[in-house]
C-alpha cells in the first residue's frame, strides 16, 4: 500500500512540474505558427467527403484483442510509429483505404508516437481531422457567407454542419484565410462529437464496442494538431489538388513531430511501460473499456497534451483562435446533431445537440466512468 501511495504522489508531482521545466527544443512560435494567406490559392473541386475514420489505436502498447482474427475498428497491429515510419499521407476518400490500413497494406501508416512536448500523439486522429479540414474548406470557401448546410453520415445522431449568413471580408486573402480557419474549427467539432459518440455507444463495426477509445488521453490533442496542420497547409497554397495536399501534409506532419520531440519506437514503448497500471492496464485486452484507465474529457479548442508523468520538457499548447480577421468563428457555423436511427445510450435531443451542450455530455461520461472505476477497484 505504501508503495502505491508513493507512486501516486510521484505521478502527481511529475504532472505538476510538467509545465515548469523545459529543455532545448524548437521555440513555440516556430512549432506551429498561426498563419494567414498572403494570396488566394487554387481550391480543389468536387472533392469526395472522407468515407470513414481511419482505424485508430487503443491506448497502450503490444496490445491483444479478445476476438482473434476479427478486425477491430480501433486496433492496429504494431501500434507504435516513428517519424521515419509514417508512410505517405493519403486523403481518406475510400472505405477500401481503411481496409488496407487495418491489413497493414497501405503506404500510409497510423499508430501512436510519444513526443516530449506533445505527449502521446495518435496519427490516425491527426490525419482524420486534417482531411475533414481540407474537405470542409473546399466546400466552405466558394460559398463563404451563405446560409446553407452540409450533411455528414450518422454517428449516433445525424451530423449536420450549419453555415450562417454573414458578409465576408472584402480582401480575397482574408476570405481565403477565414474559410480555412472556419473549416478547422468545424472539423474539430466533428472530432469532439466522435469522442462523445463512442462513449455513448457508437459502433463503426456492428458488435464491437468503441468505449475503450472514447476520451482517450491523446485523442483530442491529436485531432487539434491535425486541424492546425491542415489549416497551415491550405494557407500555404496546397489546397488545389489532393496530390498537393497529401505531399504538403507529409512534410508538415514530419516537421511538427520533430519539433515536438518525437522519440524512437523503443522510447515510446518504454513510456507506455512507465505508465502501465496508471494510464492503461496491460493485463486487459481490446476492446475492454478499462484497458484505458486515464481519460481526458476536456473538449477545449485551446489545450495542452494530457500531462505525462515524469516528462520534464514543457508541453506545447495548441490553440484554435476564437476570432479570425475580426470574425468570431463560432458565430459563422456549427455542428448540429439531430436524432439518428439508433441513439443507443444517448437521449434524443429536443431539436439538436450543438457544441455548447457537448461539455455537459462529456462531464456525464466522466462522472459515470469514475463510479465504474471505483467499483472495479474495490
Amino acid at each position: 500500500m505504501r508503495i502505491r501511495i508513493l507512486r501516486a504522489l510521484l505521478l502527481g508531482m511529475a504532472a505538476l512540474s510538467h509545465a515548469q521545466i523545459s529543455h532545448a527544443h524548437a521555440p513555440d512560435a516556430q512549432i506551429l505558427p498561426v498563419e494567414s494567406a498572403s494570396r488566394v490559392g487554387t481550391v480543389a473541386k468536387h472533392l469526395a467527403a472522407p468515407e470513414s475514420l481511419r482505424p485508430c489505436c487503443a491506448f497502450g502498447y503490444d496490445l491483444h484483442v479478445r476476438a482473434i482474427g476479427v478486425p477491430v475498428p480501433f486496433y492496429q497491429i504494431g501500434n507504435v510509429l516513428t517519424v521515419a515510419t509514417l508512410g505517405k499521407h493519403h486523403y481518406n476518400d475510400s472505405r477500401f483505404a481503411a481496409v488496407k490500413n487495418i491489413a497493414g497494406l497501405s503506404e500510409e501508416k497510423s499508430g501512436l508516437i510519444y513526443s516530449h512536448r506533445g505527449g502521446f500523439i495518435d496519427i490516425a486522429h491527426v490525419r482524420d481531422t486534417a482531411d475533414n479540414t481540407f474537405y470542409l474548406f473546399t466546400r466552405i470557401y466558394p460559398r463563404l457567407g451563405s446560409d446553407w448546410r452540409l450533411f455528414y453520415s450518422e454517428e449516433l445522431g445525424l451530423r449536420r454542419i450549419q453555415l450562417k449568413h454573414f458578409t465576408p471580408p472584402s480582401s480575397p486573402a482574408e476570405r481565403y484565410t477565414l474559410a480555412a480557419w472556419l473549416a478547422g474549427h468545424l472539423a474539430f467539432q466533428l472530432a469532439q462529437w466522435h469522442e462523445i459518440a463512442q462513449w455513448y455507444g457508437f459502433q463503426s463495426v456492428a458488435g464491437f464496442s468503441e468505449e475503450v477509445s472514447a476520451f482517450s488521453p491523446e485523442d483530442l490533442y491529436s485531432n487539434l494538431l491535425g486541424a492546425r496542420l491542415a489549416i497551415n497547409v491550405i494557407l500555404q497554397g496546397n489546397a488545389g489538388t489532393t496530390a498537393k495536399y497529401n505531399a504538403a501534409m507529409d512534410v508538415a506532419l514530419r516537421d511538427v513531430l520533430v519539433k515536438l520531440g518525437a522519440v524512437s519506437e523503443a522510447e515510446t514503448g518504454q513510456k507506455f511501460h512507465e505508465i502501465d497500471g496508471d494510464w492503461w492496464n496491460s493485463k486487459r485486452r481490446v476492446p475492454d473499456k478499462f484497458l484505458v484507465l486515464n481519460r481526458n474529457y476536456d473538449l477545449s479548442e485551446t489545450r495542452y497534451p494530457t500531462p505525462v508523468p515524469f516528462e520534464r520538457t514543457a508541453p506545447y499548447q495548441l490553440t484554435m483562435p476564437e476570432k479570425v480577421a475580426g470574425y468570431t468563428l463560432s458565430q459563422l457555423g456549427q455542428l448540429q446533431i439531430y436524432t439518428g436511427n439508433d441513439m443507443r445510450g444517448l437521449k434524443p435531443p429536443e431539436h439538436f445537440y450543438e457544441p455548447s451542450q457537448f461539455p455537459a455530455l462529456a462531464e456525464k461520461a466522466k462522472y459515470a466512468d469514475q463510479i465504474q472505476l471505483q467499483k472495479l477497484n474495490k
